[in-house]
């Protein structure tokens, strides 16, 4: 059976993206920053943070991670996807259940993501995250 370049595209990101977030929900932001793209343009416009180029984009990344200290489940539902050439992107839900700023939280947030084939390997070089308009669960603030 003939694999598609989709298919392909996410059989290489989808385990490297779930490591990197999985370790930036236990602390430690590397892997995610190996992840993305260095080269700009890229953006993150995150749940709660906004940054344009890697060298707003990268400090971000050791911030968001300084607020977690635990990751019990870290989960990306790919809802849609596509890739064509040296680009693609994904559409998703992601589940967690963390602890942030000293509470176990569950939350869902709808992730887009643009990828950015270079030197033969994908980059992320945009992500925009907000939680679903539905969501009673907020990530920060007083636990419910």
């Amino acid at each position: 059976m003939a694999t598609t370049e989709t298919e392909r595209f996410l059989a290489e990101i989808i385990p490297a993206q779930t490591a990197a977030d999985t370790a930036l929900h236990n602390g430690d932001p590397k892997p995610r920053i190996q992840l993305w793209s260095h080269d700009d343009p890229v953006t993150l416009f995150g749940a709660k943070l906004a940054s344009v180029g890697w060298d707003e984009v990268k400090p971000t990344f050791v911030q968001v991670a300084s607020w977690f200290t635990g990751s019990d489940k870290w989960e990306f539902e790919v809802i849609t996807a596509g890739a064509s050439g040296n680009l693609a992107y994904t559409v998703a839900y992601e589940h967690g259940e963390v602890v942030v700023d000293g509470h176990q939280r569950a939350y869902t947030l709808r992730v887009t993501h643009v990828y950015r084939r270079e030197e033969g390997q994908w980059r992320i070089v945009h992500r925009h995250a907000d939680f679903p308009p539905d969501s009673d669960a907020p990530l920060f603030g007083q636990p419910k």
